[in-house]
């Protein structure tokens, strides 16, 4: 495997591997890292490396005093900025390439988890499909490696009871759709509760839960698995921290601010 130039396909197969592998797990033991590499022709060594670059290039990285590796090269700088500008198209271009790589197609039983809610069907067609099952896929695989399997909400690790949850509802922005900053680790409860308003998180990373709920009497599961986060801060990610600006705009337009 010599040493050779890296593709702009290569390198959004490692932007892809960067979304969905937790921080620490960077390594050439990696087992996802030891399956991918010699399909690309490279040593693990040499793609964990390049994942290393990457890191190097994302500010929630650095600005935690991680420092990922120098040498990003003005492909990775220019690739990274692509998938920054356009998520939605980039994600999904990497996703293929790596369905097409390992020769497998997007984990239809990990799509399958999440709600009807971040489905848009707009055409009945086998096509649309499978390109909401790929996105999907993407974006599932990002949201939980960045929140290292967890609920930011409850700690809840169970994966089957977990859900990649917009924050910008799918159907109100396409272009952010698979951006990880748009989306929250939760609990299947959690995701239903955000998803129709009765739970948001503010722009300070704080939960509130909607006056529309808090009036209610409540049993006992109720006060401790939604009532009491109120004012608690959710767990934050190790890479892709929920943009501010996305967080304002759950809390302007899908959070049930009065009863």
């Amino acid at each position: 495997m010599a040493n050779k130039p890296w593709t702009r396909a290569e390198v959004l197969i490692a932007i892809n591997l960067y979304c969905q592998l937790p921080f620490g797990q960077f390594t050439q033991g990696n087992s996802t890292i030891k399956k991918i590499a010699p399909l690309l022709g490279r040593t693990p060594s040499s793609l964990a490396m390049k994942l290393c670059n990457l890191a190097s290039l994302d500010p929630v990285i650095t600005s935690t005093g991680r420092k990922g590796l120098e040498g990003a090269s003005k492909l990775d700088k220019t690739t990274w900025e692509e998938f920054i500008a356009n998520p939605d198209a980039i994600g999904y271009e990497s996703q293929l390439l790596v369905d097409q790589l390992t020769g497998q197609s997007s984990d239809i039983t990990e799509v399958a988890t999440e709600d009807e809610h971040t489905t848009d069907y707009s055409a009945d067609t086998i096509s649309t499909t499978v390109q909401v099952r790929v996105r999907q896929s993407f974006f599932r695989k990002s949201i939980l490696s960045s929140y290292n399997n967890q609920c930011c909400m409850t700690g809840i690790s169970e994966p089957r009871l977990l859900i990649a949850s917009h924050i910008v509802p799918w159907k109100d922005n396409p272009k952010q759709r698979l951006n990880p900053a748009n989306g929250l680790c939760l609990s299947a409860l959690h995701d239903k509760a955000f998803d129709i308003g009765l739970i948001t998180v503010t722009p300070d990373y704080l939960i509130q839960v909607s006056p529309a709920l808090r009036s209610q009497a409540q049993n006992g599961i109720a006060k401790d698995y939604l009532l009491g986060l109120h004012g608690q801060k959710i767990t934050m990610p190790s890479k892709f921290a929920p943009h501010r600006d996305f967080l304002a705009y759950h809390q302007e337009h899908v959070f049930r601010q009065s009863e």
